[in-house]
Protein backbone atom coordinates (compact mmCIF):
# COMPACT_ATOMS: atom_id res chain seq x y z
CA UNK A 1 0.00 0.00 0.00
CA UNK A 2 1.36 3.35 -0.94
CA UNK A 3 2.16 5.58 1.97
CA UNK A 4 -0.44 8.26 2.41
CA UNK A 5 0.88 11.56 1.22
CA UNK A 6 0.26 14.46 3.54
CA UNK A 7 -0.96 17.53 1.73
CA UNK A 8 0.09 20.72 3.44
CA UNK A 9 -2.30 23.62 3.17
CA UNK A 10 -0.48 26.38 1.29
CA UNK A 11 0.61 29.00 3.76
CA UNK A 12 -0.52 32.54 3.16
CA UNK A 13 2.59 34.57 2.41
CA UNK A 14 3.58 36.94 5.14
CA UNK A 15 3.13 40.49 3.98
CA UNK A 16 6.49 42.24 4.23
CA UNK A 17 6.69 45.41 6.21
CA UNK A 18 6.09 48.17 3.72
CA UNK A 19 6.03 51.91 4.06
CA UNK A 20 2.65 52.92 5.44
CA UNK A 21 1.02 55.47 3.21
CA UNK A 22 0.13 58.51 5.30
CA UNK A 23 -2.78 60.57 3.92
CA UNK A 24 -2.58 64.34 3.63
CA UNK A 25 -3.36 66.27 6.83
CA UNK A 26 -7.00 67.22 7.43
CA UNK A 27 -7.93 70.54 5.87
CA UNK A 28 -10.89 72.58 4.71
CA UNK A 29 -13.44 74.84 6.41
CA UNK A 30 -14.83 74.10 9.86
CA UNK A 31 -18.65 74.00 9.52
CA UNK A 32 -19.46 74.93 13.13
CA UNK A 33 -20.02 78.23 14.88
CA UNK A 34 -17.15 79.60 16.96
CA UNK A 35 -18.45 78.37 20.31
CA UNK A 36 -18.99 74.83 19.09
CA UNK A 37 -15.70 74.77 17.20
CA UNK A 38 -13.75 75.86 20.28
CA UNK A 39 -15.60 73.32 22.42
CA UNK A 40 -14.20 70.56 20.20
CA UNK A 41 -10.70 72.01 20.45
CA UNK A 42 -10.98 72.33 24.23
CA UNK A 43 -11.99 68.70 24.55
CA UNK A 44 -8.97 67.48 22.61
CA UNK A 45 -6.63 69.75 24.56
CA UNK A 46 -7.97 68.49 27.88
CA UNK A 47 -7.29 64.90 26.82
CA UNK A 48 -3.79 65.67 25.50
CA UNK A 49 -2.59 67.62 28.55
CA UNK A 50 -4.05 65.07 30.98
CA UNK A 51 -2.32 62.23 29.12
CA UNK A 52 1.00 64.07 28.98
CA UNK A 53 0.84 64.67 32.72
CA UNK A 54 -0.09 61.02 33.28
CA UNK A 55 3.03 59.90 31.42
CA UNK A 56 5.12 62.25 33.57
CA UNK A 57 3.55 60.96 36.78
CA UNK A 58 4.09 57.38 35.68
CA UNK A 59 7.78 58.09 35.29
CA UNK A 60 7.78 59.44 38.85
CA UNK A 61 6.12 56.28 40.20
CA UNK A 62 2.94 58.15 41.17
CA UNK A 63 0.84 56.13 38.73
CA UNK A 64 1.56 52.42 38.61
CA UNK A 65 0.38 49.33 36.79
CA UNK A 66 -0.64 49.51 33.15
CA UNK A 67 -1.11 52.86 31.44
CA UNK A 68 -2.35 53.20 27.87
CA UNK A 69 -2.18 56.74 26.53
CA UNK A 70 -4.57 58.29 24.01
CA UNK A 71 -2.07 60.79 22.58
CA UNK A 72 -2.70 61.14 18.84
CA UNK A 73 -6.21 59.73 18.94
CA UNK A 74 -7.93 62.73 20.57
CA UNK A 75 -10.12 63.51 17.56
CA UNK A 76 -12.04 60.25 18.03
CA UNK A 77 -13.27 60.82 21.58
CA UNK A 78 -13.23 64.59 20.92
CA UNK A 79 -15.69 64.25 18.04
CA UNK A 80 -17.76 61.28 19.21
CA UNK A 81 -18.59 62.03 22.85
CA UNK A 82 -20.15 65.50 22.30
CA UNK A 83 -22.59 63.91 19.84
CA UNK A 84 -24.15 61.76 22.57
CA UNK A 85 -26.98 62.70 24.92
CA UNK A 86 -26.85 62.35 28.75
CA UNK A 87 -29.20 59.34 28.67
CA UNK A 88 -26.92 57.41 26.30
CA UNK A 89 -24.52 54.67 27.37
CA UNK A 90 -20.76 54.59 26.77
CA UNK A 91 -18.59 51.46 26.85
CA UNK A 92 -14.87 51.82 26.23
CA UNK A 93 -11.57 49.94 26.27
CA UNK A 94 -8.52 50.18 28.52
CA UNK A 95 -7.43 53.29 26.55
CA UNK A 96 -10.41 55.19 27.91
CA UNK A 97 -9.15 58.25 29.80
CA UNK A 98 -10.34 60.61 27.08
CA UNK A 99 -13.74 58.98 26.82
CA UNK A 100 -14.27 59.23 30.56
CA UNK A 101 -13.17 62.86 30.67
CA UNK A 102 -15.41 64.04 27.85
CA UNK A 103 -18.29 61.93 29.12
CA UNK A 104 -18.32 64.01 32.28
CA UNK A 105 -16.11 62.24 34.79
CA UNK A 106 -14.07 65.00 36.42
CA UNK A 107 -10.35 65.08 35.77
CA UNK A 108 -9.86 65.08 39.55
CA UNK A 109 -11.65 61.73 39.96
CA UNK A 110 -9.86 60.24 36.94
CA UNK A 111 -6.45 61.25 38.29
CA UNK A 112 -7.31 60.01 41.78
CA UNK A 113 -8.32 56.68 40.29
CA UNK A 114 -5.02 56.34 38.46
CA UNK A 115 -3.26 57.14 41.73
CA UNK A 116 -5.26 54.36 43.42
CA UNK A 117 -6.99 56.71 45.85
CA UNK A 118 -10.49 56.14 47.25
CA UNK A 119 -11.61 59.48 45.82
CA UNK A 120 -11.24 57.97 42.35
CA UNK A 121 -14.25 57.12 40.20
CA UNK A 122 -13.77 53.40 40.99
CA UNK A 123 -12.61 54.03 44.58
CA UNK A 124 -9.02 53.43 43.51
CA UNK A 125 -9.65 49.76 42.83
CA UNK A 126 -9.73 49.88 39.06
CA UNK A 127 -6.89 52.16 38.08
CA UNK A 128 -6.19 53.36 34.57
CA UNK A 129 -7.95 50.53 32.73
CA UNK A 130 -11.19 50.44 34.73
CA UNK A 131 -12.63 53.93 34.88
CA UNK A 132 -16.34 53.61 35.63
CA UNK A 133 -19.10 56.03 36.57
CA UNK A 134 -22.73 54.93 36.48
CA UNK A 135 -23.92 58.50 37.08
CA UNK A 136 -22.74 59.55 33.61
CA UNK A 137 -23.52 56.08 32.20
CA UNK A 138 -19.88 55.20 31.56
CA UNK A 139 -19.73 51.41 31.87
CA UNK A 140 -15.97 50.87 31.65
CA UNK A 141 -13.00 50.88 30.98
CA UNK A 142 -12.68 47.15 30.03
CA UNK A 143 -9.23 45.57 30.21
CA UNK A 144 -10.05 42.53 28.06
CA UNK A 145 -9.81 42.98 24.29
CA UNK A 146 -13.39 42.98 22.91
CA UNK A 147 -14.70 42.60 26.47
CA UNK A 148 -16.92 45.66 26.18
CA UNK A 149 -18.77 44.53 23.07
CA UNK A 150 -21.09 42.02 24.81
CA UNK A 151 -21.67 44.55 27.60
CA UNK A 152 -22.70 47.18 25.07
CA UNK A 153 -24.99 44.74 23.27
CA UNK A 154 -26.63 43.83 26.59
CA UNK A 155 -27.14 47.48 27.50
CA UNK A 156 -28.74 48.10 24.12
CA UNK A 157 -30.98 45.07 24.55
CA UNK A 158 -32.10 46.40 27.93
CA UNK A 159 -32.89 49.78 26.41
CA UNK A 160 -34.88 48.10 23.65
CA UNK A 161 -36.82 45.91 26.09
CA UNK A 162 -37.60 48.87 28.35
CA UNK A 163 -38.46 51.11 25.38
CA UNK A 164 -35.88 53.68 26.49
CA UNK A 165 -34.48 56.10 23.86
CA UNK A 166 -30.84 55.27 24.61
CA UNK A 167 -27.98 54.85 22.20
CA UNK A 168 -25.08 52.72 23.40
CA UNK A 169 -21.74 53.85 21.97
CA UNK A 170 -19.16 51.06 22.14
CA UNK A 171 -15.49 51.89 21.55
CA UNK A 172 -12.93 49.20 20.73
CA UNK A 173 -9.71 48.79 18.78
CA UNK A 174 -9.27 46.96 15.49
CA UNK A 175 -7.62 44.11 17.37
CA UNK A 176 -11.07 43.25 18.75
CA UNK A 177 -12.32 42.15 15.34
CA UNK A 178 -10.24 38.97 15.73
CA UNK A 179 -12.18 37.98 18.85
CA UNK A 180 -15.29 35.84 18.92
CA UNK A 181 -17.03 38.35 21.16
CA UNK A 182 -16.87 40.90 18.33
CA UNK A 183 -18.71 38.63 15.91
CA UNK A 184 -21.24 37.47 18.50
CA UNK A 185 -22.06 41.04 19.47
CA UNK A 186 -22.32 42.26 15.88
CA UNK A 187 -24.54 39.33 14.93
CA UNK A 188 -26.96 39.75 17.83
CA UNK A 189 -27.10 43.55 17.47
CA UNK A 190 -28.03 43.19 13.80
CA UNK A 191 -30.37 40.23 14.36
CA UNK A 192 -32.30 41.95 17.14
CA UNK A 193 -31.97 45.47 15.69
CA UNK A 194 -30.39 46.95 18.78
CA UNK A 195 -29.51 50.67 19.17
CA UNK A 196 -25.73 50.23 19.30
CA UNK A 197 -23.14 52.47 17.69
CA UNK A 198 -20.01 50.35 17.20
CA UNK A 199 -16.98 52.68 17.13
CA UNK A 200 -13.84 50.90 15.97
CA UNK A 201 -10.71 52.94 16.74
CA UNK A 202 -8.44 51.52 14.04
CA UNK A 203 -4.92 52.67 14.96
CA UNK A 204 -3.34 50.05 12.64
CA UNK A 205 -1.57 48.10 15.39
CA UNK A 206 -3.31 45.73 17.80
CA UNK A 207 -0.75 46.09 20.57
CA UNK A 208 2.29 45.40 18.36
CA UNK A 209 0.80 43.54 15.39
CA UNK A 210 -0.02 45.31 12.15
CA UNK A 211 -3.54 44.69 10.89
CA UNK A 212 -2.38 42.98 7.69
CA UNK A 213 -0.42 40.45 9.75
CA UNK A 214 -3.41 39.30 11.78
CA UNK A 215 -6.40 39.69 9.44
CA UNK A 216 -6.85 38.13 6.00
CA UNK A 217 -9.42 40.83 5.25
CA UNK A 218 -8.33 44.29 6.38
CA UNK A 219 -11.48 46.05 5.18
CA UNK A 220 -13.19 46.37 8.55
CA UNK A 221 -16.35 47.87 7.11
CA UNK A 222 -16.77 44.75 4.98
CA UNK A 223 -16.73 42.65 8.14
CA UNK A 224 -19.50 44.76 9.66
CA UNK A 225 -21.49 44.84 6.41
CA UNK A 226 -21.44 41.04 6.36
CA UNK A 227 -23.84 41.20 9.32
CA UNK A 228 -26.24 43.38 7.38
CA UNK A 229 -25.54 46.64 9.15
CA UNK A 230 -24.51 50.00 7.78
CA UNK A 231 -20.77 50.60 7.97
CA UNK A 232 -18.92 53.89 7.42
CA UNK A 233 -15.19 54.63 7.39
CA UNK A 234 -14.13 58.01 8.81
CA UNK A 235 -10.83 59.90 9.07
CA UNK A 236 -10.26 59.55 12.80
CA UNK A 237 -7.54 62.22 12.79
CA UNK A 238 -10.05 64.89 11.69
CA UNK A 239 -12.31 65.99 14.55
CA UNK A 240 -14.64 67.69 12.05
CA UNK A 241 -15.17 64.50 10.07
CA UNK A 242 -15.59 62.46 13.25
CA UNK A 243 -18.09 64.85 14.80
CA UNK A 244 -20.19 65.09 11.63
CA UNK A 245 -20.24 61.31 11.24
CA UNK A 246 -21.08 60.91 14.94
CA UNK A 247 -24.00 63.34 14.85
CA UNK A 248 -25.50 61.58 11.84
CA UNK A 249 -24.91 58.06 13.16
CA UNK A 250 -26.24 58.74 16.67
CA UNK A 251 -29.43 60.25 15.28
CA UNK A 252 -29.92 57.36 12.86
CA UNK A 253 -29.37 54.71 15.54
CA UNK A 254 -31.76 56.51 17.88
CA UNK A 255 -34.56 56.75 15.33
CA UNK A 256 -34.11 53.49 13.41
CA UNK A 257 -33.23 51.35 16.45
CA UNK A 258 -30.64 49.53 14.36
CA UNK A 259 -26.87 49.29 14.83
CA UNK A 260 -24.24 51.17 12.83
CA UNK A 261 -20.51 50.48 12.55
CA UNK A 262 -18.04 53.36 12.32
CA UNK A 263 -14.40 52.70 11.47
CA UNK A 264 -12.38 55.62 12.82
CA UNK A 265 -8.97 55.52 11.15
CA UNK A 266 -6.56 56.94 13.69
CA UNK A 267 -3.00 56.55 14.96
CA UNK A 268 -1.46 56.60 18.41
CA UNK A 269 1.75 58.61 18.75
CA UNK A 270 2.92 56.78 21.86
CA UNK A 271 3.62 53.11 22.41
CA UNK A 272 0.79 50.68 23.14
CA UNK A 273 1.46 51.01 26.86
CA UNK A 274 4.20 52.34 29.10
CA UNK A 275 5.71 48.83 29.12
CA UNK A 276 5.92 48.66 25.32
CA UNK A 277 9.42 48.81 23.76
CA UNK A 278 7.73 49.71 20.44
CA UNK A 279 9.96 47.62 18.16
CA UNK A 280 7.23 46.86 15.62
CA UNK A 281 7.05 50.17 13.75
CA UNK A 282 9.59 52.56 12.33
CA UNK A 283 10.18 55.91 14.00
CA UNK A 284 9.90 57.59 10.60
CA UNK A 285 6.36 56.24 10.27
CA UNK A 286 5.37 57.77 13.60
CA UNK A 287 6.87 61.11 12.62
CA UNK A 288 5.01 61.04 9.30
CA UNK A 289 1.70 60.45 11.08
CA UNK A 290 2.41 63.31 13.47
CA UNK A 291 1.99 65.68 10.51
CA UNK A 292 -1.69 64.68 10.75
CA UNK A 293 -1.90 65.43 14.48
CA UNK A 294 -5.55 66.20 15.27
CA UNK A 295 -4.89 69.20 17.51
CA UNK A 296 -2.41 71.25 15.50
CA UNK A 297 -4.14 70.62 12.16
CA UNK A 298 -7.52 71.61 13.58
CA UNK A 299 -6.00 74.66 15.28
CA UNK A 300 -4.50 75.75 11.97
CA UNK A 301 -7.89 75.47 10.28
CA UNK A 302 -9.57 77.54 12.98
CA UNK A 303 -6.94 80.26 12.70
CA UNK A 304 -7.21 80.33 8.93
CA UNK A 305 -10.97 80.74 9.24
CA UNK A 306 -10.69 83.53 11.79
CA UNK A 307 -12.30 81.47 14.57
CA UNK A 308 -9.16 81.42 16.74
CA UNK A 309 -6.12 83.58 17.42
CA UNK A 310 -2.81 82.46 18.88
CA UNK A 311 -3.55 84.43 22.04
CA UNK A 312 -6.92 82.72 22.43
CA UNK A 313 -5.26 79.33 21.98
CA UNK A 314 -2.68 80.12 24.67
CA UNK A 315 -5.44 81.24 27.05
CA UNK A 316 -7.43 78.06 26.43
CA UNK A 317 -4.34 75.92 26.90
CA UNK A 318 -3.56 77.80 30.10
CA UNK A 319 -7.01 77.04 31.53
CA UNK A 320 -6.50 73.37 30.70
CA UNK A 321 -3.09 73.39 32.42
CA UNK A 322 -4.74 74.80 35.55
CA UNK A 323 -7.32 72.00 35.44
CA UNK A 324 -4.55 69.42 35.20
CA UNK A 325 -2.75 70.99 38.18
CA UNK A 326 -5.96 70.87 40.24
CA UNK A 327 -6.47 67.23 39.32
CA UNK A 328 -2.95 66.29 40.39
CA UNK A 329 -3.34 68.19 43.67
CA UNK A 330 -6.64 66.42 44.31
CA UNK A 331 -5.06 63.02 43.71
CA UNK A 332 -2.04 63.84 45.87
CA UNK A 333 -4.33 64.86 48.74
CA UNK A 334 -6.46 61.73 48.36
CA UNK A 335 -6.54 58.79 50.73
CA UNK A 336 -5.56 55.15 50.48
CA UNK A 337 -8.30 52.64 51.21
CA UNK A 338 -7.98 51.29 54.77
CA UNK A 339 -6.53 47.80 54.89
CA UNK A 340 -9.57 46.52 56.80
CA UNK A 341 -11.80 47.52 53.84
CA UNK A 342 -9.83 45.74 51.13
CA UNK A 343 -12.13 42.71 51.06
CA UNK A 344 -15.28 44.80 50.95
CA UNK A 345 -17.35 43.98 47.86
CA UNK A 346 -14.91 41.16 47.01
CA UNK A 347 -16.37 38.25 48.99
CA UNK A 348 -19.78 37.71 50.51
CA UNK A 349 -20.15 38.56 54.19
CA UNK A 350 -19.90 35.56 56.51
CA UNK A 351 -23.11 33.75 57.35
CA UNK A 352 -24.76 34.51 60.68
CA UNK A 353 -23.10 32.17 63.17
CA UNK A 354 -26.25 31.91 65.24
CA UNK A 355 -28.40 30.87 62.29
CA UNK A 356 -25.82 28.27 61.26
CA UNK A 357 -25.78 26.80 64.75
CA UNK A 358 -29.59 26.54 64.81
CA UNK A 359 -29.70 24.94 61.37
CA UNK A 360 -26.43 23.05 60.69
CA UNK A 361 -27.73 21.40 57.52
CA UNK A 362 -28.15 24.75 55.80
CA UNK A 363 -31.68 23.80 54.66
CA UNK A 364 -34.95 25.44 55.53
CA UNK A 365 -35.51 25.75 59.26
Amino acid sequence: MNAMKTRLWPARPVVPDADVEVPAPPSGPVPFDKEHALMLLGGMLRIRRMEEKSAELYGQGKIRGFLHLYIGEEAVAGGMLPALQPQDNVVATYREHGHALLRGVSMERIMAEMYGKVEGCSRGRGGSMHLFDAQVRLYGGNAIVAGGLPVATGLALAARQLDEPRVTACFFGEGAVAEGAFHEAMNLAALWRLPVLFCCENNLYAMGTALARSESRVDLCAKAASYGMQAVSVDGMDVVAVHQAALAAVEQVRTSLAPIFLELRTYRFRAHSMFDAELYRDKAEVQAWKTRGPIHTYTARLKEQGLLTEQQFLELDGHVAEEVDRAVAFAEAGHWEPVEDLLRDVVAPPADAGATARNPSGGAA
